[in-house]
């Protein structure tokens, strides 16, 4: 039996998030790569996001990856 050790600290974190989902070292499809995204909101707030999206004819998925995408650019670089 050996004996296990902790991973090491990663040095890129976009590479570390994506690792996990890597099937033995391949790239996934962009198309079909997909994580799911909970949060705790006020009742008040979730209708208001309901009704924006309605308004907007979109639905309340789609409205929010465009904003998430909007403020978190990929070829952005934050220093926060």
């Amino acid at each position: 039996m050996s004996k296990r050790s902790f991973a090491a600290r990663p040095r890129d974190p976009e590479t570390w998030v994506k690792a996990a989902d890597e099937p033995h070292g391949r790239k996934p499809d962009p198309a079909a790569y997909a994580a799911r995204l909970t949060i705790d909101i006020t009742p008040e707030l979730r209708g208001r996001i309901k009704v924006a999206a309605f308004q907007r004819g979109v639905t309340v998925a789609d409205m929010l990856r465009e904003l998430l995408s909007r403020e978190f650019a990929a070829t952005e670089t934050r220093h926060d």
